[in-house]
């Protein structure tokens, strides 16, 4: 992009630098909105002609990759002698400033301003400058000589006199600051200079990260400052800190408090949650694995316990860590996972938090902490939070609210799940409640918790016990599909769970669950038969539905059933089923079934076959009640033997096969009338859509991200229903115009297309259009108007101009990546918010 340039540009006294330009209208020809700034992560600076295609553009395309934010700009000309507020807002916003100071630097009024700004920030709220000095000495910095002297002394005749003592005061402070000098890095070696500062820059942001806490915290201040004195920060070695105490305590929640404090000093850090949980399902490979790739920074595969160590001791012995450790249950977990300290370099801290303090005993813990209950104010507090949505009871309630919070002994689940639970509940219900509560024993906290699972009805019971079983973590959207076509109504039952606090929904639409609560799912469904699993209703225990299975013990009790890694190679005649006439969920990964399965599975709605073999050896598998099928990862191609058996399940909704890789053109989809989601990602061999994808009428989501698709359906308008395209980093190289009839579409995702080079004009018929990437596409010439319901718009295109902006008036994200011919950017709707140029 190139601007008006009020100086002659010729003389380089009078060039700008390269290091970054306004992101708003106002600098632009015509444009004068105003924005509040982006909040970048990296702010670079530098100059332009001495850096920006060398050095400055590897560390910046290696701080992209690393997944930093990085505000760099390729302009080199600017309008105006002021640094404009957008660009004042994208150097303080951002976290950490990086000068690259070079032979020309000073030179550039630019340059000079920034670093000014650089500093002050430094001074008033903490950012962090790490200056490079590329091919410059730190002290000619601060008493230039040469051409940086040359530089100064032209400033000099134009520029005002206090202008210049605050310019050559920030060239001297910035001298004296820690950073790198690029000759004394491996003899010259910019690669390496820029590694050093990737890995630095990273360290750093890290600080920044913190672990979700509750917001609704009651009491947790006094117990962090108790465990933060006994914090000798001048210990020898690693520190071991235990946080024990009953389930639903507060533990985990007081450990991410105290992490969250003591982040700031480490730059290697791992939170590795629910250990108790992973180990059981994945084994502490799986934990070690997440402990190492947190720390390293980039994904670690474990193939043993014993290697895992020898990974751990040999790679961390030079890292001063901070690692949380939640939910202990094994010490010699403990010893695979931190052994007796000495494997991390003195200074590290160790938090675990456990329900058995034998663990920390035998894990020769230097600081043991029990967290206990609650006091009674503090209790009412978080109970009243809850149940009123306030600090204090109603003055109707306030003596019933004094017995629950006594009743249910300062337990911070108990408090906020009754709470839940009794918001908005008539007086006959409070006192049920409260009845219920003293016939339970102090430390039942399950039985307490119990009250409110009880509350619920039949569907949403079944819900609650599935998600325990098998849903943790999951995204809500395809459970509900099952719970929908078993008559549970999952939006409601969702709902209420969530209101009830007994399930919680994250940003990302996952499912989430406390372990206590978890825990008291499972107790329910073992004291369904303590004894004999095969007569409950749900086996999670991938080792006991194994022996179920292996037993021939099946029974019409079981609705749920998972394998887990247990079915792996496994193969499974007819008869180990013909008895499980109520199962409604099976994962059986990597096994294989052989036999006659007539009439059998009559109720399946959910079968997860991830690895699924290329040869398909049942005969009449026919489950015409399948909503879910998952075939990820498996070595299945469009003559597979399963297709026409599986046409039978005529209400399939989610058909998932990513990952197959053997897979180069799909199957035919006419008989599935209701599919809803198709998931085709990383299926890389993947050329061809048989024709019948047009005709599933109730498509909502279809994902092609990197397959070899070359091309959409010319009859792809008949996707009525699609609100999703996803179509990242195929081959594809026009959209057909048929494309302007998906008038429910919500997202069109197109980010790198190499090869696409033009959008169909009808485009803006997109009525309901709220997202659209077309990043990194970089044959794309030109945009054609677009739709004007646009909330965020993410796009690399090599024309030098844009369609008009201004009437995208939902637009709040716009984001203009590698336009590098792109001459102004037309003026911005009046509620854009964020703008990025890179």
């Amino acid at each position: 992009m190139k601007r008006k340039e009020p100086f002659n540009s010729k003389d380089p006294i009078y060039e700008a630098s390269s290091s970054s330009t306004s992101p708003h209208g106002g600098d632009y020809e015509g444009g004068t909105k105003r924005l509040r700034g982006n909040d970048y992560e990296v702010f670079l600076s530098f100059r332009g002609e001495d850096t920006r295609k060398g050095f400055t553009d590897h560390l910046y395309h290696n701080l992209n990759h690393a997944g930093i934010c990085v505000f760099r700009d390729d302009n080199e000309l600017r309008v105006g002698e002021e640094i404009g507020l957008e660009l004042l807002c994208s150097i303080t916003k951002s976290k950490i400033a990086i000068p690259i100071i070079s032979e020309n630097y000073d030179s550039s009024k630019w340059c000079l301003r920034e670093l000014v700004e650089m500093l002050k920030c430094k001074r008033s709220k903490g950012q962090i400058v790490l200056p490079i000095f590329y091919k410059v000495e730190p002290s000619q910095v601060r008493h230039p000589i040469g051409r940086l002297r040359d530089a100064i002394n032209a400033h000099k005749k134009i520029m005002d006199e206090m202008v210049m003592k605050e310019w050559e005061e920030a060239l001297k402070e910035v001298s004296f600051l820690k950073g790198w000098e690029s000759e004394k890095i491996d003899n010259g070696h910019e690669g390496t200079l820029v590694d050093i500062v990737v890995k630095k820059v990273m360290g750093e942001l890290k600080r920044f990260f913190q672990l979700n806490v509750p917001e609704q915290l009651v009491g947790i201040n006094d117990h962090v400052q108790q465990i933060m004195s006994k914090i000798d920060a001048e210990s020898n070695g690693t520190r071991i800190i235990g946080i024990y105490g009953m389930g639903g305590i507060g533990k985990t929640t007081l450990a991410k408090v105290l992490y969250n404090k003591l982040a700031s000093q480490f730059d290697y850090r791992s939170f590795v949650e629910n250990i108790r949980e992973t180990y059981q399902r994945k084994g502490i490979e799986c934990v070690q694995k997440q402990l190492i790739s947190a720390i390293i920074g980039s994904l670690c595969e474990v193939s043993n316990v014993d290697e895992g160590i020898n990974v751990i001791k040999s790679r961390f012995t030079s890292k001063k860590v901070l690692v949380l450790l939640d939910d202990m249950d094994d010490c010699t977990h403990l010893s695979a996972l931190v052994g007796d300290g000495s494997w991390f370099e003195a200074g590290s801290i160790v938090i675990i938090t456990t329900r058995n303090k034998s663990i920390l005993d035998e894990g020769r813990a230097g600081y043991m902490y029990q967290l206990k209950e609650l006091s009674f104010d503090q209790s009412l507090i978080l109970f009243s939070r809850h149940a009123f949505r306030k600090d204090s009871p109603l003055s109707d309630c306030k003596i019933i609210s004094h017995h629950i919070v006594f009743t249910t002994g300062g337990l911070p689940l108990a408090l906020e799940v009754i709470g839940s639970f009794l918001h908005g509940k008539r007086e006959e219900v409070w006192k049920d409640t409260l009845k219920k509560l003293k016939k339970v024993p102090d430390k039942k906290v399950q039985e307490k918790l119990k009250i409110s699972y009880e509350a619920l009805d039949d569907e949403e019971q079944q819900i609650f016990l599935d998600i325990a079983c098998f849903f943790i973590r999951s995204h809500k959207q395809n459970p509900t599909y099952m719970w929908d076509a078993s008559d549970f109504l999952p939006g409601r039952g969702i709902e209420v769970l969530s209101l009830m606090s007994l399930i919680k929904i994250d940003k990302d639409e996952m499912l989430m669950m406390h372990d206590q609560l978890r825990d008291l799912g499972r107790e329910i469904v073992r004291l369904e038969n303590p004894k004999e699993p095969q007569k409950r209703s749900r086996l999670w225990n991938s080792e006991e539905a194994a022996d179920v299975i292996d037993g021939n013990k099946g029974t019409r009790k079981i609705d749920a059933l998972s394998l887990g890694k247990c079915g792996k190679g496994r193969r499974y005649t007819a008869k180990k089923f013909r008895k499980m006439t109520n199962l409604r969920f099976l994962q059986v990964d990597g096994a294989n079934f052989i036999g006659d399965f007539q009439s059998l599975l009559p109720e399946l709605r959910w079968l997860q076959w991830q690895g699924c073999p290329s040869d398909f050896a049942a005969a009449n598998f026919h489950p015409k009640k399948l909503v879910v099928l998952d075939l990820s990862m498996s070595a299945i191609s469009e003559d597979w033997g399963g297709w026409v058996p599986l046409k039978m399940a005529a209400e399939l909704k989610v058909l998932n096969l990513k990952r197959c890789r053997f897979l180069k053109r799909t199957p035919d989809l006419s008989t599935f009338k209701s599919l809803e989601i198709l998931k085709l990602k990383d299926c890389e061999n993947l050329e061809e859509l048989h024709p019948s994808i047009t005709n599933l009428a109730s498509l909502i989501k279809l994902d092609l991200n990197r397959t070899s698709i070359m091309k959409l359906p010319k009859s792809i308008g008949n996707l009525q229903n699609l609100k999703v395209l996803r179509i990242i980093g195929t081959g594809i190289t026009e959209l057909p115009d048929d494309i302007g009839m998906l008038t429910k579409l919500q997202k069109l995702e197109a980010s790198y297309c190499k090869n696409l080079e033009r959008l169909p004009s009808n485009i803006c018929k997109l009525i309901s259009l709220e997202v659209l990437h077309f990043c990194e596409c970089v044959k794309l010439q030109e945009l054609p108007e677009l739709p004007s319901g646009l909330r965020e718009l993410r796009i690399t295109c090599q024309g030098q101009s844009l369609p008009h902006l201004s009437q995208l008036t939902r637009l709040n994200t716009l984001v203009l990546q590698s336009c590098h011919r792109l001459e102004c950017v037309p003026e911005h709707p009046i509620g854009l918010s964020e703008l990025h140029i890179a």
